[in-house]
């Protein structure tokens, strides 16, 4: 299981081979912006490393750079419900890093990611791409508590019922 915290807890695994169908998305997704919002996110990254009061924030913005270039194949998850505990980047601390970050970062890399996404939704095949735009948005507002993972590695919402077994109603 490839776990990427945005906190930096806990040390990297090897990758597991990307799936043709993601790569192939992921070499799209760079020409569709992908590469110019990773970058964004890279000078966040580096402004936060010079800054004193940033670096808590560095390693979260390099990790979501990371996936920021390669998002497909992987999926931007809430560290509480994955792993099932709270931490300190969960609780109050972690929403007082988030408004922090937001004052500091965040919205200009939303603000990006929202400008991308317009762009590419006049288009018919961009809207894929602007779709996940937003969902970058979103993490760029509000990034501390949230960790990137497999997308195998994210159980279903919902348990699809076993075949042959009725279903049961309430």
């Amino acid at each position: 299981m490839n776990k990427s915290h945005l906190s930096g807890t806990e040390p990297e695994q090897a990758a597991a081979p990307m799936s043709p169908l993601s790569l192939l998305l992921n070499l799209l997704w760079m020409i569709f912006g992908g590469i110019w919002m990773a970058i964004g996110w890279l000078i966040a990254a580096l402004i936060m490393a010079i800054t004193i009061i940033g670096l808590p924030w560095t390693r979260a913005a390099f990790n979501i750079a990371s996936y920021a270039l390669l998002p497909f194949g992987r999926k931007a998850v809430s560290r509480a419900e994955h792993l099932g505990t709270s931490d300190f980047g969960t609780g109050p601390f972690g929403f007082l890093g988030n408004l922090v970050w937001l004052v500091l970062a965040g919205w200009w890399l939303a603000l990006g990611h929202l400008i991308t996404a317009i762009v590419l939704a006049v288009t018919i095949i961009g809207i894929p791409f602007a779709w996940a735009h937003l969902k970058l948005a979103g993490i760029a507002l509000w990034p501390i508590g949230k960790m990137i993972v497999d997308a195998d590695d994210v159980p279903l919402r919902y348990q699809r019922p076993r075949q042959g077994a009725r279903a049961t109603t309430p």
